[in-house]
C-alpha cells in the first residue's frame, strides 16, 4: 500500500484537537490528505495539530465548530470547500461521554450526549451526502460498549447504537454514487478523555479485558480509520469495525 494512498483527498475531522481524533488528523495527512482540524472550544490545541501536519510538509486548517449546532455544521461545510476546493471523506470523531446510573440522568445530561453524539454526526452526513466528492468514504464512530453491559453506560450507549443504525441506512442511500459509510466501534482507548475519573486500578482491569493485555492507543484507531478512508477500502461500506484488540 502507497505511504501517498490519500493524495489529492480532503479530509475533514470533527472533534480533531485532541486524542483519537487528532491522531487520524496526523495519520491521514501522513497518507497524504490535506485535513480539516475541527474542534468546538480549544483553539490552541487545534492550531497545534495544524502545524504538525503542516511541519511535516502536508497541508491542513483549523476550522471551529460546534457540531451539535445544525447552521455551524453548514459552515464547517462552508469553509471546509472554500480553503481545500472539496471533502473526500469525513470522519465523525466528535463526542463526549457520561457515567452514570440511568436512574440518574438529567434531561440537560441526556439532551447534551445526543446533541454531539447523534445530532452532531447526523447532520454531518446530512451535509457529506449532498456534498462529498463521488467516491467518497464516511467513517461514523460508536464505541465497542454497545456489546457490554455496564452499568452507566445506558445514555452513552443509547446514542452510539443510534449512529451504527442511521450508518446503516446511509450506506443505502449514497452507495450509487460510490461513497462507503462505516463504523469504528473502539474499546478502552488510553487518551484524556477515557481516563478522566479512572483510577490506575480501573485501566488495568480495563486493559486486562482485550485479548492483547493493554488498552488501545489512539494510533491504534487512526489506521483502521485510515484504511476505511482509502481506495483498498471500497468494497467495505454498511459495516461496524470492532477495533477493540480482542475485548469482545
Amino acid at each position: 500500500m502507497s505511504a501517498n494512498r490519500l493524495d489529492g483527498k480532503v479530509a475533514l475531522v470533527t472533534g480533531s484537537s485532541r486524542g483519537i481524533g487528532r491522531a487520524i488528523a496526523v495519520r491521514l495527512a501522513r497518507d497524504g490528505a490535506a485535513v480539516v482540524v475541527n474542534y468546538a472550544g480549544n483553539a490552541a490545541a487545534a492550531g497545534a495539530v495544524a502545524e504538525e501536519i503542516q511541519g511535516t510538509g502536508g497541508r491542513a486548517v483549523a476550522v471551529k465548530a460546534d457540531v451539535a449546532v445544525v447552521a455551524e455544521v453548514g459552515r464547517l461545510f462552508d469553509e471546509a470547500i472554500g480553503h481545500f476546493g472539496k471533502v473526500d471523506i469525513l470522519v465523525n470523531n466528535a463526542g463526549v461521554i457520561l457515567y452514570k446510573r440511568l436512574v440518574d440522568v438529567t434531561e440537560a445530561e441526556f439532551d447534551r450526549l445526543f446533541a454531539i453524539n447523534v445530532k452532531g454526526t447526523f447532520f454531518c452526513c446530512q451535509q457529506a451526502a449532498r456534498r462529498l466528492a463521488d467516491g467518497g468514504r464516511i467513517v461514523n464512530f460508536s464505541s465497542s460498549t454497545t456489546a457490554l453491559m455496564l452499568p452507566t453506560y445506558s445514555a452513552y450507549v443509547a446514542t452510539k447504537g443510534a449512529v451504527e443504525q442511521l450508518s446503516h441506512v446511509l450506506a443505502k442511500e449514497v452507495g450509487a454514487r460510490g461513497i462507503t459509510v462505516n463504523v469504528v466501534s473502539p474499546g478502552p482507548t488510553d487518551t484524556e478523555l477515557f481516563n478522566e475519573g479512572k483510577t490506575e486500578e480501573d485501566r488495568k482491569r480495563l486493559a486486562q479485558m482485550a485479548a492483547f493485555g493493554r488498552l488501545g492507543r489512539p494510533e491504534d484507531i487512526a489506521d483502521v480509520v485510515a484504511f476505511l478512508a482509502s481506495d483498498e477500502a471500497r468494497w467495505i461500506s454498511g459495516q461496524n469495525v470492532r477495533a477493540n484488540g480482542g475485548l469482545i
